[in-house]
Order: C-alpha cells, then structure tokens, then sequence
C-alpha cells in the first residue's frame, strides 16, 4: 500500500513539474522568436511562421498524456496574453482551444503503437479543425469581427515552417526523452 502511495505521488509529482515547465517553455519561446523578429527586422513573422508556443504543448503531451498536455495547451496562451499582451486578445480564445485540442489528443495518441509525427499531424489536423469551427461559429453565429475567417487559411499558409519543425524536431525529442515515460505511467 504505501509503495503504491509513494509511486502515485511520484506521478503526480511528475506530471504536476512537466506542466509547469511546458507552460514555461510554451511562454518564453515565443518571446525568443519575437526578439529573432525585432533583432531581424521582420517583426512578429519568426513567432506566427515557427508557432514556438506549440513545440512545449506538443511535447508535454507526448511525454506525460492528455491532461497534462490540455492543461499546458489552455494555460499557456493565457499567460502570455496576461504577460506580453500575446496572442491578440482577439485570437486569444481561438488559440486556446487549438492549443487544448493538441495537448489532448497528442496526449490521448501518447502510447498508441504509430509514428511520433503520425500523432502530431492527427493533432494538428483535429487541432486547427476544431479552431477553424470556433471562428466560423464566433464570425457567423456571433456576428463577431474580432478575427475574420480568411485568417484560417491564411495562418496554415504562413505557419508551414512551424508545422515542418514540429515534424521534424518533435519525434527527435520524444526519443531522447523515452527514458522519462517511467516518471508518468
């Protein structure tokens, strides 16, 4: 009973840090590729063309599961909206829940036998589906004009080298983070 006690405290330890550092890293990023962008001279484009805040969601859910990575995708835009003033406050909330869908379900694919970029790609596409019908429902049912729906397309387009970095960058993590899944299960 108390070795069962101690392992699940050890989890919640765990699980409880990941998030904490996910939120970390999902924040600071971004201001990284926004110091790129002023330093550069191209302003926010390093930020909205390489989508930093993703990375950490992406990866705490792959490392620690679907709470963890829902909690640090609905988190993490929040506070750097309370920050930095970014995200927008109009895209605030869509950004949310793009970020939740990710973190959970790449979270949810955590152990499911198939490629790391397999997860990520369902993530992505479940994740901008899911951000796509928010706007059309604020810009149709709500009559909000806060964020148009040529913004849809449009962030795909000039996100590409953000989703080829996860692509990338993400399965090579994973991997050398396959030592830690001990820590979560």
């Amino acid at each position: 009973m108390e070795n069962t006690l101690t392992r699940k405290r050890q989890i919640i330890t765990a699980k409880t840090l990941t998030t904490v550092i996910g939120i970390v890293l999902s924040v600071a990023m971004p201001q990284l590729f926004h110091v790129i962008g002023a330093v550069s001279g191209t302003g926010s484009l390093p930020g909205s063309a390489f989508l930093p805040m993703h990375l950490g969601v992406f990866f705490t859910a792959l490392l620690a599961g679907p709470a963890v990575g829902a909690v640090t995708g609905a988190v993490s835009p929040l506070l750097s909206f309370a920050l930095t003033g970014m995200p927008s406050a109009a895209l605030l909330p869509f950004m949310m829940i793009e970020l939740t869908v990710y973190g959970l379900v790449c979270g949810l694919l955590k152990n499911k036998k198939m490629p790391v970029i397999l997860k990520v790609l369902i993530a992505q596409i479940l994740g901008r589906a899911v951000r796509a019908a928010a706007i059309l429902i604020a810009f149709y049912g709500f009559k909000s004009t806060a964020v148009a729906p040529s913004i849809i397309l449009s962030s795909i387009v000039s996100g590409l080298p953000g989703l080829i970095l996860q692509w990338t960058l993400l399965p090579l993590l994973v991997y050398r983070a396959k030592g830690l899944n001990k820590y979560y299960e």
